[in-house]
Protein backbone atom coordinates (compact mmCIF):
# COMPACT_ATOMS: atom_id res chain seq x y z
CA UNK A 1 0.00 0.00 0.00
CA UNK A 2 1.67 3.15 -1.14
CA UNK A 3 -0.88 5.31 -0.09
CA UNK A 4 -1.00 5.43 4.17
CA UNK A 5 -1.79 9.02 4.43
CA UNK A 6 -5.04 9.45 6.95
CA UNK A 7 -7.29 10.86 4.65
CA UNK A 8 -6.68 8.33 2.11
CA UNK A 9 -7.09 5.41 4.85
CA UNK A 10 -10.06 6.54 5.72
CA UNK A 11 -11.60 6.79 2.19
CA UNK A 12 -10.12 3.56 1.84
CA UNK A 13 -12.10 2.27 5.07
CA UNK A 14 -15.18 3.42 4.00
CA UNK A 15 -15.26 2.29 0.58
CA UNK A 16 -14.56 -1.33 2.17
CA UNK A 17 -17.78 -0.77 4.87
CA UNK A 18 -15.72 -0.40 7.64
CA UNK A 19 -15.46 2.65 10.10
CA UNK A 20 -12.75 4.62 10.51
CA UNK A 21 -10.83 4.00 13.94
CA UNK A 22 -6.98 5.27 14.98
CA UNK A 23 -6.32 1.31 15.77
CA UNK A 24 -7.50 0.42 12.13
CA UNK A 25 -5.23 3.19 10.83
CA UNK A 26 -2.19 2.37 12.64
CA UNK A 27 -2.58 -1.55 12.09
CA UNK A 28 -2.92 -0.66 7.83
CA UNK A 29 -0.10 1.46 8.78
CA UNK A 30 1.97 -0.98 10.64
CA UNK A 31 1.38 -3.79 8.45
CA UNK A 32 2.66 -0.94 5.25
CA UNK A 33 5.53 -0.85 7.05
CA UNK A 34 7.17 -4.29 7.14
CA UNK A 35 8.42 -6.44 4.50
CA UNK A 36 6.72 -9.63 6.09
CA UNK A 37 4.42 -11.24 7.71
CA UNK A 38 3.57 -10.17 11.46
CA UNK A 39 1.90 -11.99 14.31
CA UNK A 40 -0.76 -10.52 16.14
CA UNK A 41 1.48 -10.57 19.15
CA UNK A 42 4.31 -8.79 16.88
CA UNK A 43 1.66 -6.09 15.61
CA UNK A 44 0.52 -5.57 19.62
CA UNK A 45 3.99 -5.09 20.85
CA UNK A 46 4.83 -2.65 18.00
CA UNK A 47 1.47 -0.39 18.70
CA UNK A 48 1.57 -1.25 22.78
CA UNK A 49 3.03 2.46 23.46
CA UNK A 50 -0.06 3.76 21.60
CA UNK A 51 -2.73 2.52 23.75
CA UNK A 52 -3.92 -0.16 21.94
CA UNK A 53 -4.83 -3.22 23.68
CA UNK A 54 -3.99 -6.91 22.71
CA UNK A 55 -8.22 -7.81 21.92
CA UNK A 56 -8.93 -4.31 20.18
CA UNK A 57 -5.67 -4.96 17.28
CA UNK A 58 -6.92 -8.69 17.14
CA UNK A 59 -10.17 -7.80 16.30
CA UNK A 60 -8.86 -5.13 13.36
CA UNK A 61 -6.59 -7.87 12.62
CA UNK A 62 -9.72 -9.59 11.56
CA UNK A 63 -11.86 -7.12 10.05
CA UNK A 64 -9.55 -6.08 7.60
CA UNK A 65 -8.76 -9.84 6.76
CA UNK A 66 -12.41 -10.20 6.03
CA UNK A 67 -12.93 -6.71 4.43
CA UNK A 68 -10.02 -8.44 2.06
CA UNK A 69 -7.72 -5.60 2.68
CA UNK A 70 -5.09 -8.22 4.88
CA UNK A 71 -4.15 -12.13 4.40
CA UNK A 72 -3.96 -14.46 7.26
CA UNK A 73 -1.80 -17.11 6.75
CA UNK A 74 -0.13 -19.99 8.57
CA UNK A 75 3.23 -20.64 7.53
CA UNK A 76 3.13 -24.23 9.46
CA UNK A 77 3.78 -23.28 13.19
CA UNK A 78 -0.03 -23.07 13.73
CA UNK A 79 0.67 -18.79 14.26
CA UNK A 80 -1.82 -16.85 11.93
CA UNK A 81 0.84 -14.28 10.40
CA UNK A 82 -0.92 -10.84 8.83
CA UNK A 83 -0.24 -8.90 6.12
CA UNK A 84 -1.30 -6.35 3.44
CA UNK A 85 -2.80 -7.54 0.08
CA UNK A 86 -1.06 -5.65 -3.39
CA UNK A 87 1.28 -3.56 -2.73
CA UNK A 88 4.08 -3.35 0.14
CA UNK A 89 7.20 -2.32 1.35
CA UNK A 90 8.42 -5.07 -1.64
CA UNK A 91 5.31 -4.04 -3.95
CA UNK A 92 4.10 -7.92 -3.74
CA UNK A 93 1.34 -8.36 -5.43
CA UNK A 94 -1.56 -10.27 -3.90
CA UNK A 95 -0.03 -13.82 -3.72
CA UNK A 96 3.71 -14.46 -2.80
CA UNK A 97 5.86 -17.49 -1.63
CA UNK A 98 7.30 -17.01 1.95
CA UNK A 99 10.89 -19.29 2.85
CA UNK A 100 10.85 -19.82 6.28
CA UNK A 101 14.05 -20.78 8.05
CA UNK A 102 13.75 -24.40 9.46
CA UNK A 103 16.90 -23.76 12.34
CA UNK A 104 15.53 -20.32 13.59
CA UNK A 105 12.23 -19.25 12.21
CA UNK A 106 12.52 -16.15 10.25
CA UNK A 107 9.95 -15.65 7.64
CA UNK A 108 10.68 -13.93 4.53
CA UNK A 109 8.78 -12.68 1.80
CA UNK A 110 10.06 -14.16 -1.65
CA UNK A 111 9.01 -12.51 -5.18
CA UNK A 112 6.07 -14.17 -6.61
CA UNK A 113 7.81 -15.37 -9.69
CA UNK A 114 10.50 -17.18 -7.42
CA UNK A 115 8.02 -20.13 -7.87
CA UNK A 116 6.46 -21.09 -11.06
CA UNK A 117 3.82 -24.24 -11.69
CA UNK A 118 3.44 -25.49 -14.92
CA UNK A 119 -0.19 -26.88 -15.75
CA UNK A 120 -0.14 -30.32 -16.97
CA UNK A 121 -3.61 -32.67 -17.66
CA UNK A 122 -2.19 -34.15 -14.00
CA UNK A 123 -2.28 -31.12 -12.47
CA UNK A 124 -4.57 -31.48 -8.86
CA UNK A 125 -7.46 -29.10 -9.39
CA UNK A 126 -5.98 -27.00 -6.23
CA UNK A 127 -3.48 -25.68 -8.20
CA UNK A 128 -5.84 -24.72 -10.72
CA UNK A 129 -7.81 -22.22 -8.54
CA UNK A 130 -7.12 -18.64 -7.43
CA UNK A 131 -5.98 -19.17 -3.66
CA UNK A 132 -2.37 -21.31 -3.24
CA UNK A 133 0.48 -20.67 -0.69
CA UNK A 134 3.82 -21.35 -1.39
CA UNK A 135 5.60 -22.18 1.47
CA UNK A 136 9.89 -22.83 1.31
CA UNK A 137 11.31 -24.59 3.81
CA UNK A 138 15.43 -24.60 4.31
CA UNK A 139 18.29 -22.85 6.46
CA UNK A 140 18.83 -18.77 5.97
CA UNK A 141 22.04 -17.35 4.88
CA UNK A 142 22.27 -16.70 9.17
CA UNK A 143 22.06 -20.07 9.63
CA UNK A 144 24.02 -21.69 6.79
CA UNK A 145 26.83 -19.47 7.79
CA UNK A 146 27.15 -20.04 11.94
Amino acid sequence: MSDTDAQSLKTLLRSLGLRSTGARIAVIRKLASVAKPMTHAEVTASLGSLGFDSATIFRNLNDLTEAGLVVRSDLGDHVWRFELKGEGKNNHREAHPHFVCTDCGTISCLPQDAVAFKRTRGTPNALRGKSVAVQIQGLCDDCTNS
